[in-house]
């Protein structure tokens, strides 16, 4: 049988609470590790309670991954706790859908802020860790790095610029880490579903969404968090400075029809 076994490897997580950070906390427990998260929410105490029942050793940090002395706190708690770090997953990010007209300049630096300068943050704070254990490093990036749609200005911006980030960290930091970008299309998550929620009958916009998609549904954070799995394992040592589109087929297609 083709498994995975993590079984003693710690995983720091970037918002864990919900959507696609759950799900990758929850695949990585399945697969023995030991997780530390955090995030911005009040749920820790669920968090730790639902990895345990999975049988892995958790622990939850409050954290705004904007704030620099958050971080550090995240890293030295998991540091105080589990002795070191062997894999960064930074997942931690933020809609910011305004268009390149309307957008101001405040929302434009919190997105910068969110989803770009806190991944490069925490990779630099994570990476005497990471080189003690030969660690791997994947950075949550979007499917809106490559393809994207009217509105979704500035959040594809920062989302492209990850695809740097990737490129760079692998060729500067390897081959003691490894560094692989994620690229999720439409995930079932919380924060999508907000999106389908602000158009008029948001059912009919979901399935519209789903039919514009070769497999005919939208992905799950637990499929998510199996990519990062498989990402962080042995069986995926060759793979480095690639971002990995999973999106169910919508950017195979040139139109939405």
């Amino acid at each position: 049988m083709f498994q995975i076994d993590l079984t003693g490897k710690i995983a720091l997580i970037t918002g864990v609470s919900s959507g696609i950070g759950a799900g990758i906390a929850t695949m990585f427990a399945k697969a023995g590790a030991n997780v530390s998260g955090c995030d911005l929410s009040s749920e820790g105490n669920n968090f730790v309670h639902e990895l345990k029942k999975k049988g892995a050793e958790a622990l939850y940090t409050p954290c705004d991954v904007t704030q620099a002395n958050d971080l550090n706190h995240f890293i030295n708690n998991t540091i105080e706790r589990f002795g070191g770090i062997d894999i960064l997953v930074s997942n931690a990010g933020q809609n910011f859908f305004q268009g390149a007209e309307n957008c101001d300049e405040e929302h434009w630096y919190q997105n910068i802020d969110l989803n770009l300068t806190s991944h490069w943050l925490l990779a630099k704070l994570c990476k005497p860790y990471l080189e003690l254990n030969r660690g791997v490093i994947i950075i949550m990036t979007s499917n809106h790095a490559y393809q994207t749609i009217p509105g979704c200005f500035p959040y594809n911006v920062t989302k492209t610029a990850l695809t740097g980030l990737v490129r760079s960290l692998t060729i500067e930091w390897g081959p003691a880490i490894r560094t692989i970008g994620l690229a999720p299309g439409f995930i079932d998550t919380p924060g999508n579903q907000q999106w389908f929620n602000s158009f008029p009958d948001p059912e009919s916009e979901r399935e519209r969404t789903i039919n514009l998609h070769p497999v005919k549904r939208i992905g799950t954070t637990e499929e998510i968090g199996a990519w990062c799995v498989f990402m962080a394992s042995n069986y995926a040592a060759f793979a480095s400075g690639t971002t990995y589109i999973i999106d169910g087929g919508r950017s195979a297609l040139m139109r939405d029809s």
